[in-house]
């Protein structure tokens, strides 16, 4: 397995306090990798220190099987947390001017530019100054101006933050389209819905260190599973259960019923739960075994309290 990206042993340390603490990790050629975890994990660090805008306390770095060093970086496209673009550029100077960073010639950065903008719904726009935007539209720019110069890497910290619903699923296929190019990227982002859909690897942060490094699949083996259920009327599923051992959570009302999630752990497995809603009676209108989501794989692995930062 070919790596476009390799860490070893990283940790970074800001004075007495440590954000990243001893994270290793390999990025695999062509892969869409994924590093999660809640707000102040430490994903930012470690992205910063994989392009070299930080350099790490200790441990090493290789991209595309060399040094960080500035030739190869102009293989790599980054978007970084704290957006930041020339506020009285066009859309497409900007752009442009990105990819001249990364040694594009001008003639070829201002055709990539407009075909880009053209290509995500934005070549009306593309004299319009950066200045007179909205937030969501510049940071649509600024993905494209990381990606124009066409790297071998793309690394993106956080791209969803600041999107609507929609532009987050633009941005999804942006992703795809980049890696059917043939292309590795790595993004950071505490949502983890889109490392569920994006993702072929994924590695979990808590705290500065990984609490998990490999497939979704493989992840959501390690949660519970669980099951789907609706009660009608006022019916309270979880205090009917709850003497038998059974985790329900409620899930909200639609329609005039109440939803609920079971988590199935200890021995409970979909046919117990469902002979103990037999036997108390319950007034079922739904009954559904389902996946357990990538959220639930986390709280698994690093415990509730990390989770409830996770939805921040």
């Amino acid at each position: 397995m070919n790596a476009a990206l390799e860490a070893e042993g990283l940790v970074k340390r800001y004075g007495s306090r440590t954000a990243v603490q001893d994270l290793s990790f390999r990025v695999p050629a062509g892969s869409i990798y994924g590093v999660l975890g809640p707000n102040g994990a430490g994903k930012s660090s470690t992205l910063r220190m994989l392009v070299g805008v930080l350099r790490p306390t200790a441990g090493r770095i290789s991209v595309l099987g060399g040094a960080a060093d500035r030739e190869t970086m102009k293989r790599v496209g980054y978007l970084p947390e704290e957006r930041g673009l020339y506020r009285g550029m066009s859309a497409r100077s900007a752009i442009a001017y990105l990819a001249r960073l990364k040694g594009t010639s001008a003639k070829i950065a201002f055709k990539r530019a407009d075909q880009l903008l053209t290509d995500h719904g934005l070549g009306k726009v593309r004299r319009k100054k950066i200045k007179t935007m909205s937030k969501g539209m510049a940071q649509k720019v600024q993905v494209l101006g990381a990606i124009a110069h066409e790297p071998d890497l793309i690394i993106f910290d956080e791209p969803f933050s600041g999107l609507d619903p929609v532009n987050q699923r633009v941005l999804e296929e942006t992703i795809r389209a980049q890696a059917a190019a043939g292309r590795t990227i790595l993004f950071s982002t505490h949502v983890m819905e889109h490392a569920e859909r994006l993702c072929d690897r994924i590695l979990l942060i808590a705290q500065g260190q990984a609490a998990f490094e490999g497939t979704v699949p493989e992840a959501l083996a390690l949660a519970p599973s669980v099951a789907l259920l609706e009660t009608e009327g006022d019916y309270d599923l979880a205090t009917a259960l709850a003497p038998k051992g059974f985790n329900i959570i409620f899930d909200g009302e639609e329609h005039g019923n109440k939803r609920w999630r079971a988590k199935l752990e200890n021995g409970h497995g979909s046919r117990q739960l469902l002979q103990a809603c037999v036997e108390a009676g319950a007034p079922l209108s739904l009954f559904e075994p389902a996946r357990a989501s990538l959220h639930e794989a986390f709280v698994a692995l690093v415990g509730d309290k990390a989770a409830i930062r996770v939805e921040e």
